[in-house]
């Protein structure tokens, strides 16, 4: 099997990289939307997040990865074990699961075993990829171009973090908690708002204007097509590097504090955007947290709220007819006035 891209040889695209370190730190942001360009590594920098994560535990033979030791947000077979309990566990990598444009609802959400109905005559259910991307992330390429039962399923089962299956006669309750990665080019349709709103933050990439930039990624990129393997090994160590990274800022940002005075500042620049409800606020604040986590900081500064301002708000505002400007300058121009006075 091929090795993935390494995802410290992605060239540029600084945002893109920076939002999916925070879903990995702080699943709690709410996922990652990248729109942008045809051809920018939206889904190279995506599928190497697999291969980037540190492994986790979880209960052995368990279709739904349940983490051991818990007693709340379990599966019907591990919650029946009881608190005293002490199941077999297994180190498994961080499943980083494909939603395909065409899946049907059954192989998203999971169906009747048919051979086992046919061979057996019991009733049995199979899990479907919202199983499967439990404690993972679940990954949408061309998200825009998804059909709408599909995305009523996703922000209900995303809302709740269970999935609820009701059918031939079965009737399965199972955790489906997935940070929800989606890719797309705007140009190809409009994302739907409910949806939109269900992804913690939003970054745009651009195909890259700066001439040494784009001789770079060409030569990055022909390496690895010709050999996958040893380009792979070449950029280990530093992959290695963000892993420890990782795993350090998930250990530390239980400790980061977040002053008062960054909270206002937070409110502050939602309510000058006038964006709807809290959930602004709430991304703001735990992005800017993990970023402060992932730099080794122990309190959150008006830098870090900063530099995830764009990501965390650029989806969440209204349009304004009487101003034409893009919703991320008008996200840097809040700031600069707001941070400046």
């Amino acid at each position: 099997m091929k090795a993935p891209f390494p995802f410290s040889a992605i060239v540029a695209q600084e945002e893109m990289k920076l939002a999916i370190l925070i879903a990995a730190v702080d699943p709690s942001v709410g996922g990652v939307l990248v729109l942008g360009d045809r051809g920018t590594g939206k889904s190279t920098a995506v599928r190497a997040l697999a291969a980037l994560l540190p492994p986790m535990k979880v209960v052995a033979g368990c279709a739904y990865n349940c983490e051991p030791g818990r007693t709340a947000g379990l599966c019907e077979q591990c919650g029946n074990g009881g608190p005293q309990a002490k199941p077999k566990t297994q180190t498994v990598p961080v499943p980083v699961i494909d939603l395909p444009l065409g899946a049907t609802e059954d192989r998203v959400v999971g169906a009747l075993d048919l051979e086992r109905a046919l061979s057996q005559g019991s009733k049995s259910f199979e899990p479907g990829l919202l199983a499967r991307a439990n404690r993972g992330f679940l990954y949408i390429d061309e998200v825009n171009l998804l059909e709408d039962h599909l995305v009523d399923l996703l922000i209900d089962v995303a809302a709740s973090g269970e999935n609820l299956v009701e059918r031939e006669g079965l009737s399965i309750r199972h955790p489906a908690r997935f940070v929800l990665v989606g890719s797309g080019n705007p140009e190809e349709g409009e994302l739907r708002p409910q949806l939109l709103d269900r992804f913690g933050l939003s970054v745009e990439v651009r195909t890259p204007s700066d001439l040494k930039l784009r001789v770079e990624v060409i030569k990055r990129r022909d390496a690895y097509e010709r050999d996958s393997e040893g380009f792979a090994a070449q950029w280990k160590k530093e992959e290695d590097r963000v892993r420890r990274r990782i795993t350090q800022a998930r250990t530390r940002i239980e400790k980061v504090r977040i002053p008062d005075a960054v909270l206002e500042q937070a409110a502050s620049l939602c309510m000058k955007l006038g964006t709807d409800g809290l959930r602004g606020e709430l991304t703001l604040m735990r992005a800017a947290r993990a970023v402060a986590a992932l730099d080794g900081l122990e309190e959150v500064g008006m830098a870090q709220l900063r530099q995830v301002a764009a990501p965390a708000l650029r989806h969440r505002l209204r349009r304004n007819p009487l101003d034409d400007a893009g919703s991320t300058t008008r996200v840097e121009r809040a700031c600069a006035e707001l941070f400046a006075a």
